[in-house]
């Protein structure tokens, strides 16, 4: 666990741009199992979080067709949450930061950590564009 103040900032890089934070697993649940399309993006302190997928995300949401529901979780702060959005992303391997888009509950389209190092954020985020233009 990070100390709040420390991801604090991090965070509001999300919701600033309207993601919803969830905080508990039974959020995460409610959230992915709902109607629609759901933007998951699992949130991290590392370096291609801030660099590549934040910056990603927050494009990609900009989209004129977009997911339902833009939600986040964040890596090494809310452990039940982020392993309940991680259940649902299997058989991906756990990865932080990573993104995925569901539909009506069922995982369609997802960004594993080794997508993100090394990528430019509109490199990413045009793979998560091309996906909410496909399922959103």
């Amino acid at each position: 666990m990070y100390p709040e103040y420390m991801v604090a900032p991090m965070r509001e890089e999300l919701t600033n741009d309207g993601f919803e934070q969830l905080m508990t697993a039974d959020d995460v649940e409610k959230a992915i199992t709902s109607e629609g399309t759901v933007f998951v993006v699992v949130n991290s302190v590392c370096g291609c979080a801030a660099a590549n997928a934040r910056p990603a995300a927050r494009i990609a949401v900009k989209n004129e067709k977009k997911p339902t529901k833009i939600v986040t979780v964040f890596a090494g702060m809310e452990k039940e949450a982020v392993d309940k959005a991680r259940s649902y992303m299997l058989p991906y391997p756990p990865s932080s930061p990573s993104m995925a888009l569901f539909k009506d509950g069922k995982l369609v389209h997802m960004i594993e950590r080794h997508h993100i190092e090394g990528r430019p954020a509109q490199m990413i985020a045009d793979s998560l564009i091309g996906a909410f233009e496909q399922y959103c």
